[in-house]
């Protein structure tokens, strides 16, 4: 029987057994969840970076934005608070739309606005 030792989703349990096969599991306290939704989201960050396609890409960071919603939620957040700060960061500071690549900065002199 192949070892997992990782969090799954709540419906691979139901899945697995419907395939006809055994399984272990056990229910993690409050600081392995949060521990092991931060290795799923390594691990799903990591598919994303290996994907090769736009399809896989895309699969990947669905699966990225529900293992975020999970962690948003153990710090308190629901999703709608999750995409309000989103929007409000996005608003004040801009998106990533522009592709703009900032090589340095010289903080030894300053332009004045106009």
């Amino acid at each position: 029987m192949p070892t997992y030792k990782k969090l799954v989703r709540d419906r691979i349990l139901e899945i697995i057994e419907k395939n006809g096969h055994a399984y272990t599991y056990s229910i993690l306290d409050e600081a392995a969840y949060q521990r092991e939704l931060r290795s799923k989201l390594q691990e799903e960050l990591q598919e994303y970076l290996d994907a090769e396609t736009d399809k896989d890409s895309v699969e990947e960071l669905a699966d990225l934005i529900e293992v975020i919603y999970a962690l948003a939620k153990i710090h308190g957040a629901s999703a709608e608070a999750l995409e309000a700060v989103r929007k409000q960061k996005s608003e004040a500071r801009g998106g990533f739309e522009k592709r703009i690549f900032l090589d340095q900065v010289d903080e030894e002199t300053s332009r004045k606005p106009g």
